[in-house]
């Protein structure tokens, strides 16, 4: 069982999972996640890669799943730091007010209001939002190349490269990468034929889509499409 609603969080989504049980693969999305699972609340960093995660059967999954580029600012830690790893919250932030957080979610009726609330109180605590993160995700998803992609944000390629790093966890072109695929599996999750669905997300052309979503999933395509 799996469902989703939009969060107050800005550009967030509170979904929960109640697991089959065994092994599923969680694909590479661009974002990062607050998960609250059995009473504890782990850190999901950016994949770059396909994560298998394994659980029992009816293991309970509570998750705030946060737009590109955000949870980075709210933890005060850099990205890369955490890609490809899940991490418990308690290791990332040490402070009193984790730790109270921490304490109360535990057994929290709602643990979905609980880590939108938290998020909003990181917010309140952290520098405000860099505007050019939104940015870069809006060009990157349309395909812009990345010299583009800097001059419109008015840094160097190579500190383009830098801010990527920082705050999706990868460079400017593997994000890039893995929004495209994201696109592409929306459109067919809608119907629209994998060809169709390959040029509207940006792909040369359908054998250029199954390659991608081989190197960067492990699977085809249609296997991605039909889960």
């Amino acid at each position: 069982m799996y469902a989703e609603r939009r969060s107050v969080f800005p550009g967030a989504v509170v979904w929960q999972k109640t697991a089959a049980g065994g092994e599923a693969a969680i694909l590479p999305d661009g974002c990062m996640d607050l998960i609250w699972m059995n009473g504890d609340v782990v850190v999901a960093g950016p994949d770059s890669r396909p994560y298998l995660n394994r659980s029992r059967e009816g293991d309970r999954y509570v998750g705030l799943r946060c737009s590109p580029g955000t949870l980075p600012d709210l933890l005060a830690t850099p990205a890369e730091e955490l890609a490809n790893l899940r991490v418990p919250l308690a290791e990332v932030l040490t402070d009193r007010a984790t730790t109270e957080f921490l304490g109360r979610i535990a057994d929290a009726a709602d643990p979905g209001r609980a880590l939108e609330e938290f998020a909003r109180s990181r917010r309140l605590l952290g520098p405000p939002p860099d505007g050019r993160i939104p940015a870069i995700v809006r060009l990157l998803e349309q395909q812009t190349s990345v010299s583009e992609v800097a001059d419109r944000i008015g840094v160097g390629e190579r500190q383009l490269h830098r801010l990527c790093r920082r705050q999706f966890g990868y460079g400017p072109k593997m994000l890039a990468r893995i929004l495209r695929l994201q696109s592409a599996l929306g459109l067919a999750g809608s119907s629209i034929p994998a060809a169709q669905a390959a040029g509207m997300a940006g792909f040369a052309d359908q054998a250029h889509l199954i390659r991608e979503a081989h190197e960067l999933t492990g699977r085809t395509f249609g296997q991605l499409v039909t889960v």
